[in-house]
């Protein structure tokens, strides 16, 4: 839901228990650090993010055996975090030794080989070298074709990332094509207001956004941004994401005192929802430092 003090709350409450009824390495403790280490990764603090995450790598590595895939589990977590903080080689390192456990531990279509082409994609995307994240992505969306049923969420996200590259790479029509197929699986498969679908609603408004067809970007970042609004607490991240995104749509075609009210919004939200240091907190302050400039 986005209440990350609330989450934290119940999380340390539970580590407390297992930390007096548990012995120091008992893999039940890890898991209950990675559940920390998530919230804070949501937040954008990674650091703390990393000290969570770590310490239950580290359990896992005395309770476990050197194969198991809650091992890989942490080694993917670790590599989101470097990942979301821009060191691409370290999230590689990590995604990779991921891999290779799942690799040996599980069978070649499991959902989780998937998970984790479509994790060392997401680098290669971020890092620009498109043709390698496409070739990821691929590996996934065929291994999900395989190994779920035909309308399963997972199988839009394997569309999306896809999609995502295309985007990236200038080929609008392949991007919408790929947009449009998750969407059609989402539409199928959630309900009308899932957060999910409003993320669908914003990559394809993204897409218009950048091809220059700005009445129909709003069209649909308005569409998502109505779900974020009946499905999140006023304050979710998502919601200030979604506000900046109409801010910059407005932006583009020169209104710049309706840009400047969108961005404010995004930036009261993510005042309340973020840590002062993160990076979408100084985008949006950015964004209007430089649109009240042009007013």
């Amino acid at each position: 839901m986005g209440d990350y003090s609330k989450a934290l709350e119940f999380y340390e409450k539970s580590h407390q228990i297992y930390e007096k009824a548990l012995p120091s390495n008992h893999p039940n403790l890890a898991s209950s650090y990675n559940n920390i280490g998530g919230v804070y990764d949501d937040m954008g603090d990674y650091s703390k993010a990393l000290e969570f995450y770590e310490k239950a790598h580290k359990i896992n590595e005395k309770a476990l055996p050197p194969n198991h895939p809650e091992l890989a589990t942490s080694y993917n977590n670790i590599g989101g975090v470097y990942n979301n903080m821009g060191d691409y080689s370290k999230a590689l390192e990590f995604y990779e030794r991921s891999h290779k456990i799942k690799e040996k531990a599980l069978p070649p279509n499991h959902p989780d080989l998937a998970i984790s082409y479509n994790s060392i994609g997401q680098v290669y995307n971020n890092m620009g070298d498109y043709s390698k994240a496409l070739e990821f992505y691929e590996k996934d969306l065929e291994i999900t074709k395989k190994a779920l049923p035909p309308n399963h969420p997972d199988l839009a996200t394997s569309y999306t990332s896809i999609g995502l590259v295309y985007n990236n790479m200038g080929d609008y029509s392949k991007a919408l094509e790929f947009y449009e197929k998750a969407h059609k699986i989402y539409e199928k498969a959630l309900p009308p207001n899932h957060p999910n679908l409003a993320i669908s609603y914003n990559n394809i408004g993204q897409v218009y956004d950048t091809m220059g067809d700005y009445s129909k970007a709003l069209e649909f970042y308005e569409k998502a941004h109505k779900i974020y609004e009946k499905a999140l607490p006023p304050n979710h991240p998502h919601l200030a994401i979604s506000k900046h995104d109409i801010g910059l749509t407005y932006e583009n075609m020169g209104e710049y005192s309706k840009a400047s009210q969108f961005y404010q919004r995004a930036v009261d939200i993510a005042q309340i929802s973020l840590p002062s240091n993160h990076p979408h907190l100084q985008l949006y302050r950015q964004r209007l430092q430089d649109v009240k400039k042009k007013m």
